[in-house]
């Protein structure tokens, strides 16, 4: 442990303790999610699975609900819903992350987790930050356990990055083909259009630029964020936050985006070829920086931040005033099914049902109700006609549309500013909703789509209402605290 180190700690166990009290006594705090301790979160980073344990990481700021310096957060868990919070995993202290340790992945070869982070560095001085002032630093990090760092190097140098890009280049993510490693890196060219950077090695240690993976993308906005890059069912996925994307209809309604390409790879040119365009994996209100991992069970599982950067002039969390700001989603497993990418909450989740209730309602113009007993449950909803218009209120002030055209969600005051997100559908046969204290997830049409928001109700409700002009089945669990 060196000076620097050790100062952090003693600052942190300093005014912790105190924080702690004040955070659990929220009654906003969620049930089954995961959240920080104190202060903030943000990405999940280097999720993996080593030995039946999985290993969550999550950017952290455990004294300032308002973000503040980086450090990465860690939880454990055997089954993905009870989780163990761990001992802080990385601080920033070294001279090439001093000024926080920002996002990264996680690489299982041989034994070893490789760990790859930016590590961020800002001169003091009249900078923008953008194309003068910055460090951002591509390091590689081991770990035998998870748990304790063996070495730490910084492999790409935030001098050597190629010219024609901005000095934001972050947030490596690692692929293994044809016995060569391959990172992907997010960027923002001098011309304000976002990029992926794209590196070959043969060791894991000395890197090479070989291009821009993706290409030809001029509506994608002025920074790319977060790319993971994967194979599944057959298929080249690419994901990434873009930043600048303008709204389009009800498509891109939120600040920053998060979403998916599917294609495939041209490994002799090195580039993406997308069969597609870029779709949002989530439409809600707050989802941000997705990343995915494939577990001993061969599952592609995603997680995303529950929040989302620079929302204030339109939204806020209440939670900061009580300590503590922002969450991870529930992990879902990605499938692609008829072309499309699909997500699903997993199975795993199932465990924590109890008070199940079933029952069928043949909806009218008047609302029909069932009881909402807890401020955390999961709803599965069934419709006999797919193209027949149903509304469905929740949670204080929630409201759910369908209306033969689209889907809408719709908040009233529990949502601190947040207003209304909508989907073009025209068709419904499924709706799945969890519900946790403050926080909620939907998927329509068995995953097709995913709508996540956080809400703040202040008034408890005793009943979920529906009407319509259709019959519908309802399947409604109470959940236990994971």
């Amino acid at each position: 442990m060196n000076l620097l180190t050790e100062t952090l700690q003693k600052g942190i166990e300093g005014r912790q303790h105190s924080l702690q009290q004040k955070v659990a006594a929220d009654p906003w705090r969620l049930s089954f999610h995961q959240q920080p301790p104190t202060g903030w979160l943000n990405d999940p980073n280097g999720i993996h699975q080593k030995e039946g344990i999985y290993h969550v990481y999550y950017q952290y700021s455990p004294l300032d609900p308002e973000g503040g310096l980086k450090y990465w957060g860690h939880k454990t868990s055997k089954d993905l819903v009870h989780f163990k919070e761990e001992e802080m995993f990385l601080y920033p202290d070294q001279k090439f992350d001093c000024h926080g340790v920002y996002s990264g992945s996680a690489f299982e070869k041989e034994g070893v987790t490789h760990f790859f982070y930016t590590g961020n560095v800002k001169h003091p001085g009249k900078h923008d930050y953008i194309s003068s002032g910055r460090e951002q630093n591509t390091v590689h990090m081991t770990s035998q356990d998870g748990f304790t760092i063996d070495s730490r190097e910084v492999v790409i140098d935030s001098t050597d990055y190629p010219a024609g890009f901005t000095q934001h280049i972050r947030d490596p993510k690692i692929i293994e083909k044809n016995g060569l490693f391959y990172m992907v890196l997010g960027g923002r060219t001098i011309e304000d259009k976002g990029a992926i950077l794209l590196y070959v090695s043969e060791d894991l240690s000395k890197w090479t630029y070989t291009g821009n993976l993706l290409e030809n993308q001029p509506k994608l906005g002025y920074m790319w964020e977060c790319p993971d890059f994967f194979e599944l069912d057959g298929q080249d996925i690419l994901l990434m936050s873009p930043q600048g994307v303008e709204q389009s209809g009800n498509e891109f309604e939120n600040i920053y985006q998060s979403g998916s390409m599917i294609g495939k790879t041209n490994w002799e040119k090195l580039t993406f070829e997308p069969s597609g365009p870029f779709i949002e994996l989530d439409r809600g209100f707050d989802f941000y920086a997705p990343q995915t991992f494939l577990d001993e069970k061969g599952r592609r599982i995603l997680w995303g931040w529950m929040g989302l950067p620079d929302i204030e002039s339109d939204y806020t969390n209440p939670t900061i005033e009580r300590g503590w700001q922002h969450a991870l989603t529930l992990p879902r497993e990605l499938t692609i099914e008829e072309g499309k990418l699909k997500q699903r909450p997993l199975s795993e989740y199932k465990r924590l049902r109890k008070d199940g209730i079933e029952t069928q309602l043949d909806l009218s113009e008047q609302y029909q109700s069932m009881p909402e007993t807890s401020t955390t449950y999961e709803m599965l909803v069934k419709m006999n006609s797919p193209k027949e218009p149903i509304t469905m209120q929740l949670s204080q002030d929630i409201v759910l549309t369908f209306d033969g055209q689209g889907f809408a969600l719709t908040l009233g005051k529990s949502g601190f500013g947040r207003k209304t997100r909508k989907i073009d559908l025209t068709a419904l046969d499924q709706i799945q909703v969890f519900v946790d204290t403050s926080s909620i997830e939907i998927f329509l049409n068995d995953g097709e789509y995913v709508l996540t928001s956080r809400m703040y109700p202040k008034e408890k409700t005793t009943a979920i209402q529906f009407k319509g002009n259709t019959r519908i089945q309802v399947e409604k669990w109470d959940l236990k605290e994971a």
